[in-house]
């Protein structure tokens, strides 16, 4: 009788599996997606780089008297020669003081008032009558009852700045504590969050991106009423610069002084833009 050796079965090698790797986009895709990311980025200039064309064209052709309307060229080597003889900081320094301050006032009155009618009734029954009636009064009705009051100096057109920016901040802090989600308040006051935290923590953070576009339209307000201001009296400022210029007949230096006001207002749009997106990070994470 013969016996078998038993052998034990062989245990053949597994191969552990390689992970799958992304297969690299073609170049067609990163072509259209780089072309869309560029004309995103065009987009908005297209009309402005128009414009800009239209206008250096337009007296070089015949289509405007080119004393009167200048080529876009002649109006920056103006600005350029402003900048460069010290009268363009001159001027940008006196309305951006003006500016800031009264903006400044503006909002640390505006903000704190707009909360306290958004908040509590009695306060909004008793100051709403009042507000309706300014706010419908145009700013640059009321400069002369300033200059009477306060003079020709620097008071009067920094209390001119002070309403114009007021109204939008004030009403913008009032509609957007109002909109605040009822939800969110009563699920805070659930949780024992005492009055001053609820504000801090979700009413202001709900409202900021309201409150920032009131804030916007403030500060294009205060650029333009005190212009209007400085037109009428003054002695140095943006407004100032482009009225002495119209009448000296120093052509391109008025359009140089009108293209400093727009990149004062685009700067200063640009600036409040980025804050706000810095207090609306929240938003960005939800």
């Amino acid at each position: 009788m013969s016996s078998a050796l038993a052998t034990p079965p062989v245990e053949e090698p597994t191969v552990s599996p390689t992970p799958a790797t992304a297969a690299p986009e073609p170049p067609v895709v990163r072509g259209a997606a780089t072309r869309a990311a560029l004309w995103r980025v065009t987009k908005p200039s297209i009309a402005i780089l128009a414009f800009l064309g239209l206008w250096e064209l337009a007296p070089r052709v015949g289509l405007a008297d080119e004393v009167f309307l200048p080529p876009f060229s002649t109006v920056i080597d103006a600005l350029f020669g402003l900048a460069s003889s010290g009268q363009l900081w001159e001027h940008l320094s006196a309305s951006l003081t003006r500016a800031v301050i009264g903006f400044s006032i503006a909002v640390v009155i505006a903000i704190p008032l707009g909360i306290a009618i958004a908040w509590y009734r009695p306060v909004s029954e008793f100051l709403s009558p009042i507000l309706e009636v300014f706010r419908n009064t145009a700013a640059l009705a009321l400069l002369p009852v300033f200059v009477l009051i306060l003079g020709i100096g620097e008071e009067s057109k920094i209390a001119l700045v002070i309403f114009a920016c007021t109204f939008p901040i004030l009403l913008n802090t009032i509609s957007g504590v109002r909109t605040v989600d009822p939800l969110l308040i009563k699920s805070a006051s659930s949780l024992g969050l005492p009055p001053v935290r609820l504000f801090q923590k979700v009413v202001l953070p709900a409202a900021v991106p309201t409150i920032f576009t009131g804030i916007r339209m403030a500060a294009a307000a205060s650029i333009l009423v005190l212009i209007a201001a400085e037109m009428v009296g003054a002695k140095a400022g943006l407004g100032y610069l482009i009225t002495a210029s119209q009448l000296n007949f120093q052509i391109p230096d008025m359009y140089a002084g009108i293209v400093a006001i727009s990149i004062l207002g685009v700067t200063l749009n640009a600036i409040l833009v980025t804050i706000e997106r810095r207090l609306s990070r929240w938003r960005e994470t939800n």
